[in-house]
């Protein structure tokens, strides 16, 4: 009987393997010629003389804050920085307990103004609104707490612009990231909302809030973070924006149009990933209405950010991740094999609940089964272990497949050296960061479970900054 459940448990992990790396690896491969094909087109057309007439949308960049002293200013430095014609910078400080918004006022000369705010959105009570005497572009709500997804809320209604851009406060945004993140908007009338790059910045040297070089951290659980960056987040969600079944924009940078997001309801005040829930909910409230629409990813513009450390702070930033993938699933579960929604129904969504959302019980299961089932040395302990290497070799060349591809493309890397560690990193992060990764998310699915909205804590430091 034990041998028996064993093997069926060893079995449905090694195909749960095989199936999450065989997609990727597919995804991997769509996405790579869609960069091509993109990079093609930049060769002959330039983005900055597409903006030299008329035919561009002015937008508003939100941009939420708590306890983010150690980084705000380098952000919006960045942010005043960038090469757009017409743009508004709000920023939200959502009750920060730190210096936060002592820094705000001192750096940027603020003072109390009278601007319009709107309540097309319910939000957390507003103490004050403020304008900078030195940068009459940026304005600052200071708020009452309510969580990231009501201070966007916040700024959204209180922006003047048909787009709105959400940044996260702990990020640096390339200086033309914006010309590239609007081109789908100008050009297709049906795109309603846009991703954007996000990117490690641990260790780069920032100057004048651009990242000047791009430097490779020497901390090991950076660099698996870089790893995982470059296959989750870059490759994966261009080829999922490929076949048309994109369900994720990150909260660090992403564009919406705004009439669109505040029909949607606004950012959801009641889960841990709200940047998630709000893409899912655009999605089908547009099929519902019938409606024509398109959300793209781009892999050209680019957002840094700063990434975890410490195994405490990733620990929480995981467990956070997958609570808010399982809540925005639940909010949206009539999508759920539902052909009306396309292969959004049909294929993403059952990928990320089966695959993503329930991946962690079959992971602990399946390696603890498996383990038991070699030292206990069962018959067909010899073909799970080989399919065990198989899977375990699938996920190597997965992440190796990322790197390769960055390598053909962007070259963000261009150290020799660099490209060598990554590489040794892309095999090592197979053999026990991965495991432990998929403990914290099974935490993350418990907590969704038990309904813990606790939000963790990420311990900030300055970038690395050259004046």
């Amino acid at each position: 009987m034990l041998r028996s459940t064993l093997l069926t448990i060893d079995y449905i992990a090694i195909i749960y393997f095989i199936i999450i790396n065989i997609t990727y690896i597919f995804l991997n491969f769509i996405a790579f010629f869609s960069i091509r094909k993109n990079q093609l087109k930049e060769e002959v057309l330039d983005i900055e003389k597409r903006f030299s007439s008329e035919f561009y949308k002015p937008l508003s960049i939100i941009v939420p804050a708590y306890n983010e002293q150690e980084t705000i200013t380098e952000n919006l430095n960045s942010i005043l920085k960038l090469e757009y014609p017409e743009f508004e910078i709000i920023v939200v400080n959502d009750g920060s307990t730190d210096n936060t918004m002592e820094k705000l006022i001192e750096d940027f000369n603020l003072t109390i103004f009278n601007k319009n705010y709107s309540e097309d959105i319910e939000t957390k009570n507003i103490k004050n609104i403020y304008k900078s005497t030195s940068h009459p572009e940026l304005f600052i709500i200071d708020k009452e707490n309510g969580g990231k997804g009501d201070a966007l809320n916040a700024g959204v209604n209180l922006s003047d612009y048909p787009l709105v851009c959400n940044i996260d406060a702990d990020s640096i945004i390339d200086s033309k990231a914006l010309l590239s993140i609007v081109v789908p908007f100008v050009n297709d009338w049906r795109v309603v909302a846009a991703g954007g790059t996000v990117r490690i910045a641990n260790s780069s040297e920032i100057q004048n809030g651009k990242v000047k070089e791009v430097k490779l951290s020497n901390k090991y659980l950076v660099r698996m973070q870089v790893i995982e960056y470059l296959r989750a987040f870059l490759f994966g969600r261009v080829g999922w924006a490929g076949i048309n079944s994109l369900l994720i924009i990150s909260g660090a940078f992403g564009v919406f149009k705004k009439k669109h997001l505040i029909k949607a309801g606004g950012y959801n005040t009641n889960t841990v990933g709200e940047d998630m829930e709000l893409v899912l909910r655009l999605n089908r409230k547009m099929n519902k209405n019938k409606r024509k629409y398109k959300i793209v990813f781009l892999p050209e513009p680019v957002c840094w950010t700063q990434v975890p450390e410490k195994l405490s702070s990733l620990k929480s930033q995981r467990k956070r991740w997958h609570q808010g993938l399982g809540e925005s699933l639940l909010y949206n579960f009539e999508m759920f094999f539902n052909p009306h929604y396309g292969t959004s129904g049909l294929i993403a969504f059952p990928f990320y609940f089966f695959i993503e959302l329930l991946g962690p019980i079959i992971e602990i299961f399946g390696y603890s089964a498996i383990i038991l089932t070699i030292l206990l040395e069962f018959d067909g302990n010899n073909v799970v272990l080989l399919f065990l290497i198989s899977s375990i070799l699938l996920g190597v060349l997965l992440s190796l497949t990322s790197l390769l591809f960055e390598e053909m493309t962007f070259r963000k890397y261009k150290k020799t050296e660099d490209v060598i560690i990554l590489s040794f990193y892309a095999i090592l992060e197979n053999f026990g960061y991965k495991q432990l990764n998929s403990i914290w998310r099974f935490i993350g699915l418990y907590k969704l479970i038990t309904r813990n909205k606790e939000w963790g804590y990420q311990e900030r430091s300055s970038f690395n900054v050259e004046e």
